[in-house]
């Protein structure tokens, strides 16, 4: 079991070519329970031991940093580039690695409104920790950015999926019509992922001006509380923008390293400064680099 196993997977943008079509009338959205299967009672099991050994080799670290892990402006800057302007997947083709360029810079210019979306397999109480989990989580993200983010269960453009291994045709469903110009690739995310991938998001937008206007997180409901929480904030933050991971971050979750279960205050700095208005969805990096270094700096200087 590799310590890479818990980093989430953040598939590159999509464009959507038509309106995202109204949901039917008649869909139940959040199902009505049912009793998980042997099969997803066994891979509650597994992530159960997964959990306990990543937290055996002290890893999932949930204090947000501390002495041992300092950092400096120059890794900021530094680590923003690579998070912020790079992706990790190449676009709409799955899990196949990207060809390693710089893009440009991506995030929502309108109000974020997040959704949660349960399997039948998600039991009521989880249901109810994990949505208290994401809206506590949104009103820090919005803190953070200084943008709108919320949990708003009648309108969302931030779908968050819980779902266990008896939803996949319901998630696969429901991501056909949330995003209906998705790629068959993602698509098949939903109905068949890989016992490795522990979550991820994708997110759909306007390749004509870089902002995103949808997006989708897919949590497994198998895993146990302190993994699910993690995913939460991973692919959540990472649905805001900061879409790539590196290997120099820390104290950071944008590592695949699983050294740090929860959003940091390094990430904290990341996310602060993606938001600021300074920063416009489009930017090259050459052209956004003064700004950002500026803003990590302190340093004064125009907009």
């Amino acid at each position: 079991m590799g310590l890479g196993a818990l980093a989430g997977c953040d598939l590159a943008p999509l464009e959507p070519t038509e309106k995202p079509r109204a949901r039917p009338s008649g869909l139940a959205v959040q199902a009505v329970p049912s009793a998980p299967s042997a099969r997803s009672l066994a891979m509650a099991q597994f992530y159960g031991r997964m959990q306990a050994d990543l937290l055996a080799q002290g890893l999932l670290r949930t204090g947000g940093g501390g002495v041992d892990t300092p950092y400096t402006d120059t890794d900021l800057i530094r680590n923003f580039e690579r998070i912020a302007f790079y992706d990790e997947y190449a676009r709409d083709q799955g899990l196949k690695k990207s060809d390693g360029k710089s893009g440009r810079l991506r995030k929502w210019k309108g109000p974020v409104r997040m959704g949660m979306e349960f399997g039948a397999s998600v039991p009521q109480e989880q249901r109810a920790t994990d949505t208290a989990l994401v809206t506590r989580y949104a009103a820090r993200l919005a803190r953070i950015t200084g943008h709108p983010v919320s949990v708003n269960a009648r309108n969302p453009n931030f779908y968050v999926f819980v779902m266990g291994e008896d939803d996949h045709e319901f998630a696969r469903r429901r991501a056909a019509q949330i995003i209906p110009s998705i790629s068959q690739a993602s698509l098949d995310f939903f109905g068949a992922l890989p016992r490795s991938i522990l979550c991820f998001v994708i997110t759909a937008g306007s390749e004509k001006d870089y902002e995103y206007t949808r997006a989708i997180a897919f949590i497994r409901a198998e895993h146990p509380a302190l993994m699910r929480q993690s995913c939460v904030h991973e692919e959540l933050a990472q649905g805001l923008g900061l879409a790539n991971d590196s290997p120099t971050a820390r104290p950071s979750i944008f590592n695949d390293d699983d050294e740090f279960a929860l959003l940091t205050t390094h990430d904290e700095e990341l996310l602060r400064v993606l938001y600021n208005p300074a920063l416009r969805p489009g930017m090259t990096a050459d052209e956004a680099r003064p700004i950002f270094r500026r803003l990590f700096t302190g340093q004064s200087g125009p907009s």
